[in-house]
């Protein structure tokens, strides 16, 4: 079976909709082949983030019919396709939501590739981690820092990269002052990172478990975005996917500051006063995807300086499960599938 061939279980995307039980269903398949330049990766552990809950409740148009969702996984190397040559069977490996890009558009060739209009995506336009096996592009392929569970370091692959690229993208300056909107398993990673070079963090949430998490963590304070920041914000991102954050986040901003908004699915935003919400040099920006610069540099950090990663674990059999909690907001932390 660790070259190819024989017959597992996953979960697939069979009819994207609002009923998660009847979108998602656990099936035979067989185990892929790694093509030349690929890994065959065996799954010990993959995250489950909001944007396999778009894919799954069609938020995100389909790209691959009955595709394999999940995108932070955690793994070992089970067999190598032609040509690889920098990793061997056994390795411990990370496989992300940028799955490829075509390397030499203009956008790749300037550093920016997740803005690479060729890119493609793990779980979305090619199977991903909610199975026992998957494969990627080594060089796409992370290598991961000692020091972390399976189950902790999943959600760093997704959660914690973007939220590294958001908090970078809102230029939040040195010993600034920081506005989280949202907690979930993105935000509060970024809350530590960001605690970690100095900031003060200021966070958001309606969820008193959330907001009890947070102050834990160091956050200066934690309440209801219905309430103004007890001080104005440097910089400021928007975690949950609701528009109706996006004038109340710029208001909160001081002169100059920016807000970046981190998720791939966001409502529709409200109509902007110009001279409540833009005037006076505020910035309002989105994060698209990340680059695997992005990534080294998250997984760096965390080498570094160890993150308390916050993990609700469920056996693979109950993915549609798991799915189902994080659209009720019923989960602690991230939610983590073993197989």
């Amino acid at each position: 079976m660790e070259n190819g061939g024989g017959v597992v279980y996953g979960w697939r995307v069979v009819s994207p909709g609002a009923d998660i039980k009847s979108a998602l269903r656990r099936s035979e398949m067989p185990v892929p082949r790694p093509g030349p330049g690929e890994l065959l990766v065996a799954v010990d552990a993959c995250g489950v983030c909001r944007t396999d809950l778009h894919v799954t409740m069609g938020e995100l148009p389909p790209h691959r019919p009955s595709v394999v969702p999940g995108h932070e996984v955690v793994g070992h190397v089970a067999a190598l396709g032609d040509g690889v040559a920098e990793f061997r069977e056994g390795d411990r490996v990370g496989v992300a939501w940028l799955r490829s890009t075509d390397g030499d558009c203009r956008f790749c060739l300037s550093g920016r590739e997740n803005l690479c209009p060729n890119s493609l995506y793990t779980g979305w336009d090619a199977d991903g981690g909610y199975a026992e096996y998957t494969t990627v592009r080594a060089d796409f392929a992370y290598r991961l820092p000692t020091g972390y569970s399976d189950e902790e370091l999943a959600p760093l692959l997704c959660a914690g990269i973007i939220g590294y690229r958001a908090l970078t993208l809102a230029s939040l300056p040195p010993g600034g002052v920081l506005g989280i909107y949202g907690f979930g398993a993105s935000a509060h990673l970024t809350a530590q990172v960001a605690l970690a070079q100095g900031a003060r963090v200021h966070v958001f949430t309606r969820s008193p478990r959330a907001q009890k998490l947070a102050l834990e963590l160091g956050a200066a304070s934690a309440g209801s975005a219905s309430e103004p920041p007890p001080e104005p914000l440097d910089s400021a991102v928007i975690f949950a996917p609701s528009g109706d954050l996006v004038p109340v986040a710029l208001r909160a901003l001081d002169r100059g500051g920016t807000l970046a908004v981190a998720g791939i699915y966001l409502t529709d935003i409200p109509s902007l006063n110009y001279d409540r919400e833009l005037f006076q040099e505020r910035t309002l920006r989105s994060v698209t995807s990340n680059t695997r610069d992005d990534g080294r540099r998250l997984l760096d950090f965390a080498a570094g300086h160890h993150l308390k990663v916050s993990v609700d674990p469920y056996p693979m059999n109950r993915a549609a499960d798991a799915l189902a909690d994080l659209a009720a907001g019923r989960d602690d932390g991230a939610a983590v599938l073993r197989p």
